[in-house]
């Protein structure tokens, strides 16, 4: 068992998630994390920028999407399996997401379940059009039927069913055109070789997506009925102080002096609100004593910090949260609230954000 301190802790935390040292690419960083999950809200950038922003070097708003798109993409774009969350994921992942993706087309209940024979009838049409005429996005297939999306508002009947062949593996997001997704068949979205790699087993994907959570957080509470499929690859830490017993991967275990003999960046930073540091909310407290949560689905009223409140990492502490407003318009961040400790400066750290977005 690897014994660490709450200092010790937090500095492997955040070395081991790549806040230290920026990856050379997208690709990069994909590879070490696992996924980036992606979001369309844009409040001061996108969920998937934000993440991005302090990992990459030379990273620019929109650099995910233009690595996943053209000839030689590093990744694609699919649902976490049990999350529901849209994430880009290196093309390794492909053969171990195929099972959901099947279990999916023939799953009798929920959103995205089997195709009803007018929808198949709809998807065969679909599948013709995107094999004809290449990469098209739902407004660009005419058809007037509607039909309820998983968030059980009416929309487009084409929208809807390409959403669930999406979900079904039958068709990919080939790149992304004002965010709005460009749809392809998969053959034409995913390097044929990774196609052609044999379909994981449920038992080996079950594996892989335990051991995948682990690589998005680097030190997480791993549940119980995860810890017998990956029990082998991973080392139990306890933290001084801490009554929890956390996991980290094996192969992470030589970050922990590089972590010590790292210094942290004298610069804040502001990380994104579900940043793999403090998407954990359990493991934000009890190993950066941060109580955070992501207001964005908060009613107003009710909201503590703010709708996009960033959280703020000073040297190796959690110091606080920014809520900024990108005001395009008038090329202008505006800073609607805020919460620093004192002793700590957020000043620095919104201007950073700010030049990244090209604003003032």
């Amino acid at each position: 068992m690897l014994r660490l301190t709450p200092s010790q802790a937090r500095r492997f935390h955040a070395h081991a998630l790549g806040l230290d040292a920026p990856f050379s690419s997208v690709g990069e960083a994909l590879a070490h994390l696992g996924y980036v999950q992606i979001d369309p809200i844009n409040v001061c950038g996108r969920m998937h920028d934000l993440i991005l922003r302090p990992r990459v070097e030379g990273y620019e708003e929109g650099a995910l999407h233009v690595a996943l798109a053209g000839d030689d993409p590093v990744g694609f774009e699919h649902y976490l399996p049990g999350a529901g969350i849209l994430v880009a994921f290196g093309h390794e992942a492909w053969p171990y997401l195929v099972p959901h993706m099947r279990a999916r087309r023939d799953r009798a209940r929920g959103y995205a379940r089997k195709l009803t024979p007018e929808e198949e009838s709809l998807a065969r049409r679909i599948l013709a059009e995107l094999r004809e005429r290449g990469p098209l996005s739902s407004d660009e297939i005419d058809h007037d039927g509607r039909a309820l999306t998983a968030w059980g508002t009416e929309a487009r009947a084409v929208k809807t069913v390409l959403e669930k062949l999406f979900i079904h593996g039958r068709v990919g997001i080939a790149s992304r055109r004002k965010f709005r997704r460009i749809y392809d068949l998969p053959e034409r979205v995913i390097p044929a070789e990774t196609l052609a790699l044999p379909t994981a087993s449920q038992e080996v994907s079950a594996r892989w997506l335990a051991a995948l959570r682990l690589r998005q957080r680097r030190l997480a509470l791993v549940p119980k009925k995860e810890l017998p499929l990956i029990e082998d690859i991973v080392e139990p830490v306890r933290i001084e102080g801490v009554a929890s017993i956390f996991h980290c991967l094996k192969s992470d275990l030589h970050l922990v002096d590089r972590a010590q003999a790292v210094p942290p960046s004298a610069s804040p930073r502001l990380l994104a609100p579900l940043d793999p540091l403090v998407y954990d909310r359990k493991v934000a407290a009890r190993i950066w004593d941060f109580e955070y949560t992501w207001e964005v689905y908060t009613p107003a009223a009710k909201r503590v910090r703010g709708y996009y409140a960033l959280p703020l990492l000073s040297g190796d502490a959690l110091v606080g949260h920014v809520n900024p407003k990108a005001d395009r318009k008038a090329g202008r961040l505006e800073v609607i609230g805020r919460k620093v400790a004192r002793g700590h400066r957020a000043a620095p750290a919104t201007k950073d954000l700010a030049r990244f977005l090209g604003l003032h």
